[in-house]
């Protein structure tokens, strides 16, 4: 045989079959294959020429020729050393076993729209999950509210601490800023039409009707739905949930109504003060930049604001109050028993908290337009 030891493996084809030369290793494993791919189908090659052999040349030569010719070697390459027959058998053996790749998937143009319906679904089915919550709260409710022995007011009145004292001064503040921005604007805009008299009129609609309530009610989505979510689901993560199942107390009843109430409570005493500090707000900028005295603005809210957008304001505060609760409980009883899965809920909590409280109020001000109110 000729000395092949150092020539490199190729496939080479003549007027009558193919033939394989030089080593068939790894080294050469990318060029042997694009060469045995374009080469056409045979049931037999050459391998007089054959130099080195190594599994993966061994792969190569079952692609070529397929297991069932490989078991027959010893017929049409007699001369090929036992060692090297042994080899391609195993490879071929091994290949006959092994499962056809899965077919590549074809794009689908459809596939965006199937991906909007995944989420469509899922959304669908949180907003289930959330209104059957909300159902089994108030079923739990209304099965409380008669027997005083099962009211919890000390953690009633825990949580109206955390969620509506110490929240006065950040819905304060901010507020106020939120105020004096306001009236700055509308200064801004009515100076051009010389009626920059009404500033006073833009800020109390704009913070008896909206802006009181809408504030607030999402300052406490990011800073007490998110904090529920991170309580509740790091108690089912300690499996804390379950002893107080196995203790045969409700957790609706212990964890989840103290909270709802808190929250009902507390949000339209903070819808109340970020009224008053919005007006105080655009108050301060009318005194300082558009010279209408603290009398006046007073003056002009008792006259041509009604009572109304007070109550149009203050009304819509329960109902934000409830719906910011019940997500950031629902979320922390959805929590697994990870810090990552309480992590996502808590981030859940709160933008679902805020889009429903955004929705609800646009839905608000629809229908008090609509009515007249």
């Amino acid at each position: 045989m000729p000395d092949t030891a150092s020539r490199p493996g190729m496939l080479e084809q003549d007027a009558q079959r193919l033939r394989a030369i030089g080593d068939w290793t790894l080294p050469h494993y990318a060029r042997l294959k694009v060469a045995v791919a374009q080469a056409h189908e045979t049931d037999s090659v050459d391998l007089s020429l054959l130099g080195e052999l190594d599994t993966s040349g061994a792969s190569l030569l079952v692609d070529l020729l397929g297991p069932d010719a490989i078991q027959e070697i010893s017929d049409w390459a007699p001369g090929l050393p036992p060692e090297r027959q042994a080899l391609l058998k195993a490879v071929a053996e091994a290949t006959r076993d092994r499962p056809a790749p899965p077919p590549v998937p074809r794009a689908n143009p459809l596939a965006s729209l199937a991906s909007l319906g995944l989420i469509v679904e899922q959304l669908a089915r949180q907003q289930w999950q959330l209104l059957a919550f909300i159902g089994l709260t108030l079923g739990t409710l209304a099965t409380t509210l008669f027997v005083p022995r099962r009211w919890r007011i000390t953690p009633l009145v825990a949580h109206v601490q955390q969620t509506g004292l110490n929240s006065i001064p950040i819905v304060a503040l901010l507020t106020f800023l939120v105020g004096a921005v306001v009236a700055f604007l509308g200064a801004t805009v009515l100076r051009d039409f010389g009626a920059t008299i009404y500033t006073v009129n833009l800020v109390a609609y704009a913070f008896l009707r909206e802006f009181g309530v809408l504030l607030a009610a999402i300052l406490l989505a990011g800073r007490t739905a998110s904090a529920f979510t991170a309580q509740i689901g790091s108690m089912k993560a300690n499996e804390e949930l379950d002893a107080l199942r196995a203790q045969g107390l409700d957790p609706i009843e212990l964890l989840v109504l103290p909270r709802v109430l808190a929250m009902t409570i507390s949000l339209p005493i903070l819808t109340l003060i970020g009224m008053l500090c919005g007006m105080l707000g655009g108050a301060m900028v009318c005194v300082i930049a558009l010279d209408i005295s603290t009398a006046q603005f007073i003056a002009i809210v008792q006259r041509d604001i009604p009572l109304t957008h007070f109550l149009v304001g203050i009304g819509k505060a329960p109902l934000f109050a409830f719906v910011i609760a019940a997500i950031g409980c629902v979320e922390g009883f959805k929590a697994e028993a990870s810090a990552q899965s309480v992590g996502e809920h808590t981030t859940s909590s709160v933008v679902q908290s805020i889009f429903m409280v955004i929705l609800l109020d646009a839905l608000a001000a629809l229908f008090f337009m609509e009515m007249g109110w």
